[in-house]
């Protein structure tokens, strides 16, 4: 709840991030890092390799290896069509970010009231 509240009462940045600071090189290793560091993602590898039987009887390191390397160019994938999409559409919705702060902030309070109460 609070941080749908910071969200809802967040005055949105004038200009996006730029590459002078980390360059682009600095920019990728820290978003690969939260990325890999992100315990939801640690999770799902977890329940995938289970879910699909990898244990070390029944499954080869190449079978992991394959796995493993198939998920990473899947989310390649699906960052490249993220950033063009975001790209497409950044210039349509730069005006109305107050308002998508708003929403998304009282959206992330309701989910946040809702768990609470369960």
């Amino acid at each position: 709840m609070y941080l749908g509240l910071k969200t809802f009462l967040r005055k949105p940045a004038e200009r996006a991030a730029s590459l002078e600071g980390n360059g682009l090189a600095g920019m990728y290793l820290s978003t690969l890092f939260l990325m890999i560091t992100n315990p939801t993602t640690i999770l799902n590898f977890a329940a995938m390799f289970a879910g699909l039987g990898f244990n070390k009887a029944a499954s080869s390191t190449s079978t992991a290896f394959t796995f493993v390397f198939g998920v990473f160019l899947g989310a390649i994938f699906w960052w490249i069509l993220l950033s063009l999409g975001v790209s497409i559409v950044r210039s349509k919705i730069t005006p109305h970010l107050k308002s998508v702060n708003k929403i998304a902030g009282a959206l992330i309070i309701i989910l946040g009231c809702l768990a609470f109460l369960r």
